[in-house]
């Protein structure tokens, strides 16, 4: 006890700091979002969200450069199509958005993990996550639909998987496909934990994906449940799930570390748009420091148990953590 113990003493220089240090942010924990557009030679930045872009499929393949030597292991991509209909049957075709992406970015460059997030509801006209039938998403229509998504995404190249749609059964149905279409060696990354949350408005801007009526409680967890989330991943883990996620990341915190301490499996975090934004908005107001907050935040993250995290400050997060070991 005090005045023996002085917890203070292990406090009092950087370098004392640095080597007691429980958790390290690093750049392999970092994956970058990025929304795809039809078009060329586009880069419009995304007015709620500084800093992000609406990328045509040439400068995606720059930014991605870019996202390359910054050392950021991998990149997820949205896809924004030229049309959208009432099935969202552009995500599924060889000439979708994404699907020429996917190609471009591996044409021309071999080294960056490329993830596709499958879902819907940017190439639905009425924003839901899946196949609208008497105002509510079919849950087993929809997972056909998914399972043409994914083959398609495959035979584009695609890395990594990322279901984000949040129906019933979709990873075992996704693993299946597949595995018979002959891409057993394709990793699922899956939204497991995905909550009906308000911190999504950003990200709905950029993606033109706000629903036209209603909204996503119907599918997406419910914020005070802690619980279900626990099934919910257990069950995405026995659908073969490579990799489970947690979304948003900075208001579910204790479900991170409860997912982490309940499973023996790599966890993901998305850091998700309004996240984003609300820190971008207060300093531009001069209320914070953006950069120690940006890193007390994506560290937190860590600290609750990701292994990965999904943020639109993966690219200043690597500047800045490359900026330090310099």
């Amino acid at each position: 006890m005090f005045p023996t113990v002085r917890m203070r003493r292990m406090r009092g220089n950087e370098n004392l700091r640095r080597m007691v240090r429980e958790n390290r942010l690093t750049i392999d924990d970092l994956i970058m979002p990025l929304f795809v557009c039809p078009g060329k030679n586009i880069k419009k930045e995304i007015s709620s969200m500084p800093g992000n872009y609406h990328l045509s499929v040439d400068k995606l393949v720059e930014e991605c450069k870019e996202i390359r030597d910054l050392g950021i292991p991998g990149v997820i991509l949205f896809g924004i199509p030229a049309s959208k209909s009432e099935t969202g049957f552009d995500s599924w075709s060889d000439n979708g958005i994404i699907q020429k992406a996917i190609g471009a970015i591996k044409n021309e460059i071999q080294d960056l993990l490329i993830i596709s997030d499958v879902c819907f509801c940017e190439y639905t006209s009425h924003g839901h996550c899946g196949v609208l039938k008497n105002g509510t998403v079919d849950n087993d229509a929809t997972l056909i639909n998914l399972a043409k998504q994914v083959v398609s995404h495959a035979r584009a190249g695609v890395d990594m998987i990322a279901p984000s749609d949040m129906m019933d059964g979709r990873i075992g149905v996704i693993r299946d496909a597949l595995d018979k279409s002959g891409f057993n060696q394709i990793p699922l990354m899956a939204y497991s934990v995905k909550y009906a949350s308000a911190f999504y408005g950003p990200f709905r801007e950029a993606a033109d994906s706000t629903p036209q009526e209603g909204d996503r409680r119907g599918y997406q967890m419910d914020p005070p449940n802690s619980n279900e989330a626990l099934r919910e991943a257990e069950l995405d883990m026995m659908e073969g799930a490579d990799i489970l996620m947690v979304k948003p990341a900075l208001a579910y915190l204790d479900i991170i570390y409860r997912v982490k301490q309940e499973f023996s499996m790599p966890l993901a975090a998305y850091n998700v748009s309004g996240e984003f934004s609300m820190v971008k908005a207060a300093a531009a107001q001069g209320m914070i420091n953006e950069e120690k907050v940006m890193m007390e935040i994506l560290t937190s993250i860590k600290r609750a148990g990701a292994d990965i995290i999904l943020s639109y400050f993966a690219k200043d997060a690597a500047a800045l953590l490359t900026k330090r070991e310099t």
